[in-house]
């Protein structure tokens, strides 16, 4: 038996530096996505969310008004969007998920506050993320106190309360507990399926390859689209089993409510499936063999993650992040989801986000069919 030979384990590392030069994709993802990584978490994720957008309810328009709409548009945090709108029209933003906080300036405010009388000044936050709006909410008493004490220096000095100008009334809507199962909980349902439905059918062909019977597929009468509904429908199938097993744990384990349509979710999830089904097959078309589809998969599921708002707020992140992630189905998903979920939201306010699914699956599937067109040639 021959020893340890270094001329052969030589040979051997060449034969692996050739076969990696040639598999130019798996070198790509090598250096791909450590740099992805390095790009998203150290300039897109942000745990602290500024510049939120706020809606201000004005019933009086005086002096201490104009005070207090100034420090919340100079401040980090509130990014006035709809000053004087109307309370209805306000919570219907809200509702849609447009808004982070309604703020209402009652009637009679000037006049109770001169009186020292600490009028109650309502604020009222979306908090079907809890993590999105905790900073802003701690930091609004010292903004209003800052706002307030200003404008009663000199003559009213004397009648600013000691606890503070008002009494702040905050409402934290959709979620008052701040239970943070109420929201990742409803998102771990686009998690689960972004992972499993992209996998199963990102091998689906590679597979074939593989095992070769792509040829005996390709000899066949059977046409493209006919090949990626047979492919998919099963996926389909066990999409709607997952779908069911994590919206019952979310009822009946942790308890999360179902205030909306169930048929704006079950159009939202449908799409969603079909979208995230799509794209692995798109991957399966592109890929020369299982590692190659397993890494794209990977490559696609990493940002989509990280810039939809499930681990990190979506509006905390800047704005070239945020463009990104309007581009990736999982993030109106999530939006479709807890708006169902935790908002009470119906197909109207869902609208928004389920028309941009439906234009990537389209997206996601004629370039499927037209890249598996090329391998009939």
């Amino acid at each position: 038996m021959n020893g340890f030979s270094l001329a052969r384990v030589s040979a051997v590392l060449m034969k692996e530096f050739i076969q990696l030069k040639r598999d130019r994709l798996t070198f790509g993802m090598m250096a791909g996505i450590p740099l992805l990584q390095l790009i998203l978490f150290g300039f897109a994720i942000n745990n602290d969310p500024k510049h939120l957008p706020t809606a201000v309810v004005i019933a009086d328009s005086g002096p201490a008004s104009r005070s207090l709409l100034s420090a919340f548009e100079t401040s980090d945090y509130f990014r006035i969007v709809a000053p004087g709108i109307s309370e209805a029209e306000a919570h219907e933003m809200l509702d849609k998920g447009e808004l982070a906080f309604v703020v209402t300036i009652p009637p009679g405010f000037e006049r109770d506050l001169v009186r020292g009388e600490r009028p109650e000044l309502l604020v009222e936050a979306d908090a079907s993320d809890p993590s999105a709006s905790g900073n802003a909410l701690a930091a609004l008493p010292q903004i209003v106190d800052q706002a307030l004490t200003h404008y009663l220096e000199g003559a009213l000095n004397g009648v600013a309360p000691t606890p503070g100008p008002v009494s702040l009334v905050l409402h934290r809507a959709y979620n008052p507990e701040g239970i943070m199962q109420y929201n990742i909980v409803p998102g771990l349902l686009g998690i689960v399926l972004t992972m499993s439905m992209i996998m199963m059918t990102a091998l689906s062909l590679t597979r074939e390859i593989e095992r070769g019977t792509m040829e005996n597929l390709l000899a066949t009468p059977v046409q493209p689209v006919e090949v990626m509904a047979g492919k998919i429908l099963p996926c389909l199938g066990i999409g709607v089993v997952q779908v069911a097993i994590i919206l019952l744990a979310a009822r009946y384990i942790f308890g999360v409510p179902t205030l909306g349509s169930w048929g704006a979710l079950a159009v939202g999830t449908l799409l969603f499936v079909a979208a995230m089904l799509a794209i692995g097959y798109t991957f399966s078309t592109l890929a020369s063999n299982q590692m190659q589809a397993m890494q794209m998969s990977f490559f696609f599921f990493l940002p989509s993650l990280l810039l939809s708002g499930y681990l990190f707020p979506f509006r905390a992140m800047p704005g070239w992040a945020q463009v990104l992630g309007q581009t990736f189905p999982l993030t109106h998903f999530l939006r479709v989801v807890r708006g169902v979920l935790l908002r009470g939201n119906g197909f109207a306010e869902a609208w928004p986000n389920l028309w941009p699914i439906a234009a990537f699956f389209f997206v996601a599937a004629f370039v499927a069919l037209r890249r598996y067109r090329k391998t009939l040639d």
